[in-house]
């Protein structure tokens, strides 16, 4: 297989080629990574930071890695952005484009503020706070600020700050978690220094475990005439699939409380998979466009145990946000952002089950519409040895989309083995459209009001897809597929 190399801003050269390197996904050159941390568009630039030890391949050391993108897809890892220092860890947050409200900008106009949870902690206490640094370069270094921290309730569990900017009220909005109290809390500032509590939310939904990662932010109608706030809260352990997941509350947002709202929908999950956790929005996004979701794909069952190296841990692909309103309810579709990665297009009709299209190796992409007649549980089998499979598929007797990793090759803990499983609506079409990298695959279904992304670590290379039936009869479906060339460059 060619070696992909990609040149990094640190002076290295490596290959990002070895076994289950992700072809479309971003990971970092080496050493591990965990949430996504202050996604943020400025100046011509997509950025992601994200959770990173710059000293092994276990969690430790927690500081900011850095990547840039024009793109959202091809990445260019850049060091590590704010390190750890004093003892005192660089946990999850934001970061605003700030037009000097905080007057760290200095003669600029404006400049990135990195809003993030310090974490410090010894056998005698632990203790969590909100800080902040700034960068004046484009994101490249980081000062920060001699002020810290900004908000400190002296608590073990505060953390993972999201900022935005409320134009209606002309200030700066935080969401933040209490974890423990399963909260999110609002704040409010007008110069990201000086913060006012306005109110929580919780416990409601899911709470059999920490909530973490707030997200507040506001989506699109399909029709783009209406939108709906939406806050996204993550949850760990005690995920409906195990493990770590990502709860959503749709409803409105009056510049101090979230009220959810009273339709049928307004409480559901950006994914049901096993592995997509702590997904975060992009702030100042060009005008226009819809809010874009990423998440780390990975879970905190077997995190520490994937079979990878020199890396451990990798992004979801990015997702733009929309609200769809039909006879089912509310719920917030999501459509992967890939298009600019394909190449070789094929369009060809199914007519299983055992219909087969073969020589597919990842990175692909493929889309199918399925017309069931009768059929009660039908779907794909990806094929990637004689015994070794994955089944993404509907099963309309339990009224459920699923996918079953059981036999998809390497078992790499507790709680890897799992069939994954999410609620189908009656009156949405049976559409699937998959992006399947080298260790893993993101599911879309019912026009993409149902995510479902799982890790998989298969032992052969290429897939023979297939179409199965519970019944054995034939069911038939039509199907696009493009090959995806690889993010590295």
């Amino acid at each position: 297989m060619l070696a992909l190399l990609a040149s990094t801003a640190m002076g290295q050269t490596a290959a990002y080629d070895q076994p289950y390197r992700p072809q479309v996904h971003f990971s970092p050159r080496e050493y591990w990574t965990n949430d996504p941390n202050g996604l943020v568009f400025f100046r011509g630039e997509y950025h992601l930071f994200f959770q990173y030890n710059p000293f092994g391949e276990q969690w430790g050391h927690m500081s900011w890695g850095h990547a840039v993108s024009t793109n959202l897809l091809d990445w260019r890892e850049l060091p590590v952005a704010i390190p750890e220092q004093g003892g005192e860890m660089v946990f999850t947050g934001s970061v605003v484009a700030d037009k000097n409200t905080s007057g760290l900008c200095g003669v600029e106009s404006e400049c990135l503020v990195a809003i993030y949870t310090g974490h410090r902690s010894t056998p005698e206490r632990t203790r969590q706070t909100q800080n902040l640094a700034y960068s004046l370069d484009k994101g490249r270094t980081w000062s920060r600020y001699r002020g810290n921290p900004v908000i400190d309730l002296n608590m073990a569990d505060f953390r993972d700050p999201s900022v935005f900017w409320d134009k209606k009220l002309n200030r700066w909005v935080m969401t933040v978690a209490l974890p423990k109290q399963h909260k999110v809390r609002f704040y409010s500032s007008p110069n990201l220094k000086q913060w006012t509590e306005l109110s929580d939310f919780g416990p409601t939904g899911d709470v059999d475990g920490d909530w973490e990662c707030p997200d507040l932010l506001h989506i699109p109608a399909e029709n783009g005439t209406q939108g709906m706030w939406m806050l996204k809260v993550g949850l760990n352990p005690g995920a409906p699939q195990g493990g770590s997941g990502e709860q959503y509350f749709l409803g409105e947002f009056d510049g101090k409380h979230f009220t959810p709202s009273s339709k049928p929908g307004w409480h559901g999950w950006t994914n049901y998979g096993k592995d997509d956790y702590c997904a975060i929005s992009f702030n100042h996004l060009p005008t226009g466009a819809k809010p874009v979701l990423l998440g780390w794909m990975n879970n905190w069952q077997y995190a520490s145990k994937l079979p990878t190296s020199p890396w451990r841990g990798q992004m979801s692909l990015p997702r733009r946000l929309s609200l769809v309103m039909d006879n089912d309810g509310l719920t917030a579709r999501q459509t992967p952002v890939v298009a600019a990665l394909r190449r070789e297009k094929a369009g060809y009709s199914f007519s299983g089950p055992g219909a087969t299209k073969t020589s597919l190796q990842a990175p692909f992409e493929l889309e199918l519409n399925f017309d069931p007649a009768e059929e009660k549980v039908f779907g794909v089998r990806l094929q990637t040895g004689d015994h070794e499979w994955t089944e993404i598929g509907f099963d309309r007797e339990k009224q459920q989309f699923f996918m079953d990793r059981t036999k998809s090759g390497a078992i790499v803990g507790d709680g890897f083995a799992y069939r994954t499983t999410a609620p189908l609506a009656p009156g949405r079409p049976f559409d699937l459209r998959l992006i399947v990298d080298r260790s893993s695959v993101e599911a879309y279904a019912q026009n993409g009001t149902i995510a479902m992304t799982n890790l998989i670590f298969p032992t052969s290379e290429g897939s023979r897809v297939e179409l199965f039936t519970q019944s054995g009869k034939p069911v038939g479906a039509k199907a696009t597929s493009w090959k995806l060339r690889s993010i590295w460059k």
